[in-house]
């Protein structure tokens, strides 16, 4: 079992920066590809970025690509996302996950995941 909590959401204006974290309970954290999602209000949850579980291989979403980067320390059970550059558009509750399924996009094949937190971006 691995609990996930995210930190680090708030309120910024357009063109500004957030770092989003997600820590882990669970001692077998580097076993596990993490995902960020998100999930804006009337819409389904979409995938955001991904990154392997040593770091080696990162995948991001069209609409964040260039503007965030993902990041993993396994030594602290803990994974990044910092986001630059956000626009309205990126208003959302962003969610980290979980999975032992290696690189995928799909939140169905992710096993575990944080309470969320809420990331709103004023124009």
């Amino acid at each position: 079992q691995v609990q996930l909590v995210e930190s680090g959401g708030g309120l910024v204006q357009a063109g500004g920066s957030l770092r989003l974290a997600c820590a882990a309970s669970s001692g077998t954290f580097s076993g596990y590809t993490m995902g960020w999602f998100r999930q804006a209000p009337g819409k389904e949850r979409e995938f955001v970025s991904l990154i392997t579980w040593n770091g080696g291989y990162t995948y991001y979403a069209d609409p964040v690509k260039g503007r965030f980067t993902i990041s993993r320390d396994n030594g602290r059970n803990t994974v990044f996302l910092q986001m630059n550059s956000l626009k309205a558009e990126d208003t959302a509750v962003y969610y980290c996950a979980a999975t032992r399924n290696g690189i995928i996009v799909r939140s169905s094949d992710y096993q575990y995941w944080g309470q969320g937190t809420q990331v709103t971006v004023s124009s």
